[in-house]
């Protein structure tokens, strides 16, 4: 199992999670978040109010759970989803996952994504 941590443009954001849906990856987590970088968004969408003394911008990170099997069909996903073509377009990590449990069913492994 893989997670995957995208961090999209704000305005992305449903054209991604409804191309994730159509092929049928379901769950997912989003978070609205601030961050900096080493890029400037042309957009501008969004200067922080929070932390004044950094440039930082407005991003959603979405956080997905994979099977190893279905890891580049949501990367590509995403990729194809959330680019604009311009800097700022945002990073795609992964991470290995050992285990994963679903509370309520105590199922385990891939049987809790």
């Amino acid at each position: 199992m893989k997670l995957i941590k995208a961090y999209i443009r704000h305005r992305k954001t449903e054209e991604v999670y409804q191309a994730l849906k159509k092929e049928d990856f379901c769950c997912m987590t989003f978070v609205e978040c601030e961050g900096t970088g080493q890029y400037s968004d042309h957009e501008a969408e969004h200067i922080s109010e929070k932390y004044p003394f950094a440039d930082a911008y407005r991003v959603i990170k979405l956080e997905i759970l994979v099977a190893d099997e279905h890891l580049q069909i949501v990367i590509d996903i995403i990729k194809q989803n959330a680019r604009t073509g311009y800097r700022g377009d945002g990073m795609i990590i992964v991470s290995p996952v050992d285990e994963a449990y679903k509370v309520r069913t105590d199922e385990t492994g891939i049987l809790a994504i």
